[in-house]
């Protein structure tokens, strides 16, 4: 990769974006509060379940198919994922997260000047931005290669969900590294899949996902959003 290339990707897979993401959980924090994740083992359990059976199975293949159809400028094949992924969030809590940052991401790469009019007038046609859909025109706008891309949101979306699990569990500075360290070869392959999976294989079933996405909307005590 192109050291130009290479730093766009750093700031944009940044946690210090400043699109909000620090503070959703995905879930986690129902599973927190329920005791299904108590420990360094059941967090990294967790964590695994989740990317395999969710985020790989759905929201990175969107995420790859999103990438190369703006890449390819093709607006029709953009709308239609990003209309799928919206209708896909099937709780309260993860719709408005993906709006919400989806929205800030579209704010920032404007502000930023970083993609040009088409690209610009094509977002603002959305009645809805997915953080994906941002995410996608952003490493088309900045010619990230798409696999690094990919590799890229997925420990992101790791990453974070460590450090829910460092501030909640609680667990120390060391074993939240321990437990990214350890997803490595799991996030590869878990890329890999997205990237080879058929439009008719993907899935986002995870009904037990939904189910404490919606009791943590009414949990009593909480820090994060989602």
């Amino acid at each position: 990769m192109q050291a130009a290339a290479l730093l766009n990707l750093l700031q944009f897979a940044s946690p210090a974006l400043p699109i909000g993401a620090y503070s959703y959980s995905q879930g986690l924090e129902a599973a927190l509060e329920s005791g299904k994740v108590h420990n360094a083992d059941t967090a990294r359990a967790w964590i695994l379940r989740h990317l395999h059976e969710v985020v790989a199975q759905w929201e990175a293949p969107v995420c790859w198919r999103l990438m190369q159809a703006w890449s390819r400028r093709d607006w029709s094949a953009a709308s239609e994922w990003s209309e799928r992924f919206i209708a896909s969030r099937d709780s309260a809590e993860f719709r408005a997260e993906t709006i919400q940052m989806g929205y800030s991401l579209t704010k920032l790469v404007a502000e930023l000047n970083i993609v040009d009019a088409d690209m610009l007038a094509q977002l603002q046609r959305e009645p809805e931005v997915a953080l994906p859909t941002a995410f996608a025109c952003a490493v088309a706008a900045l010619n990230i290669p798409h696999d690094a891309a990919l590799l890229a949101m997925l420990f992101a979306w790791a990453e974070n969900q460590v450090l829910v699990c460092v501030k909640s569990v609680p667990l120390g500075q060391v074993a939240g590294q321990r437990i990214l360290l350890s997803l490595r070869a799991d996030i590869e392959a878990a890329a890999r899949h997205a990237q080879t999976v058929g439009d008719d294989d993907m899935c986002n079933w995870a009904p037990g996902l939904s189910l404490l996405s919606m009791l943590h909307e009414v949990q009593y005590s909480r820090l994060y959003r989602s």
